[in-house]
């Protein structure tokens, strides 16, 4: 849940993953409970033997290095893998963006970045490729490629480092077009946001503009999400759409889509960093 909190306090949010085993929520929760936090949400889950939590806490008072030091030393206890993420309200969001090959997308974010429609760090962009590296360059934004591994536990391996090497506080799918695993998505609980070329939950899947106009859609739209590990079924944060006109191909409904998921990613982007985005059981409410 992203919600509101004194200037005095802050925020941590804390992530477990590892192989399912019993205790392991008490031994969190005590360890925040016997430092003076104030637990604001816990949830779980456990996917063939593999457990995930996430916690959000507050504290009047934290001393970081005592905390890391005890949560680290639950993790070799544990054997399982803790992550603190300090949300300090006194210094601006670092997003990293990650893109395969469409760019309308990507464009958006790094025209509003220009234009200072958005406040915050766009800290590093991740490439499936190199198609995108000589936007980034002109931006002055660091690229790095990800290119497919034997494996997807490898190339998200390989992502996990790059967010934490640039501190990353949210992360953009830019037409991403991968599927990100639990092992993933479990450690930035509504802190990935994902844009869909479809009015959830109509559509699904990649070939979305092809299946409105097979089917003789007379409104398409897109969809701006929060990402869960079930695909395209995370909490929706804003949606859009467009008449179907009876001159319209499946290329000029192409191209209104892009243009429409470009407008509503960056209106969701905009919405989480301005602190307008709670999200309670499954749902998001957006503050006024």
């Amino acid at each position: 849940m992203i919600k509101h909190r004194s200037q005095n306090e802050t925020l941590i949010e804390v992530t477990v993953i590892g192989k399912d085993r019993k205790g392991v929520v008490a031994e969190i929760t005590n360890a925040i409970f016997s430092r003076g936090g104030n637990i604001q949400q816990i949830s779980q889950n456990v996917v063939r033997g593999l457990f995930g939590m996430q916690l959000e806490a507050t504290f009047n008072e934290i001393d970081k290095k005592v905390l890391d030091e005890s949560l680290l030393h639950l993790s070799r206890k544990l054997n399982m893998e803790i992550k603190i993420h300090y949300q300090e309200s006194n210094r601006s969001k670092n997003i990293a963006v990650l893109v395969s090959k469409e760019e309308h997308c990507l464009q958006k974010i790094l025209e509003a970045r220009k234009n200072r429609e958005i406040y915050a760090n766009l800290s590093v962009i991740i490439g499936t490729d190199f198609t995108f590296v000589q936007m980034a360059k002109n931006a002055g934004i660091p690229y790095r490629v990800v290119a497919n591994s034997k494996s997807q536990e490898e190339t998200e391996a390989r992502i996990l480092k790059l967010i934490e090497e640039f501190n990353i506080d949210l992360i953009v799918l830019a037409r991403y077009m991968r599927v990100l695993s639990p092992n993933f998505v479990w450690r930035y609980p509504n802190r990935i946001i994902n844009i869909h070329p479809s009015l959830l939950p109509a559509f699904p899947g990649a070939y979305a503009y092809v299946q409105a106009f097979e089917k003789g859609a007379k409104i398409v739209g897109c969809t701006a999400h929060f990402i869960t590990d079930e695909l395209d079924q995370g909490p929706i944060i804003c949606q859009d759409a467009f008449d179907v006109l009876p001159s319209d191909t499946l290329e000029s409904i192409k191209s209104k889509g892009r243009e429409l998921e470009a407008k509503t990613l960056l209106k969701a982007i905009k919405l989480y960093l301005e602190d307008k985005l709670e999200v309670y059981w499954g749902r998001v409410q957006i503050r006024a």
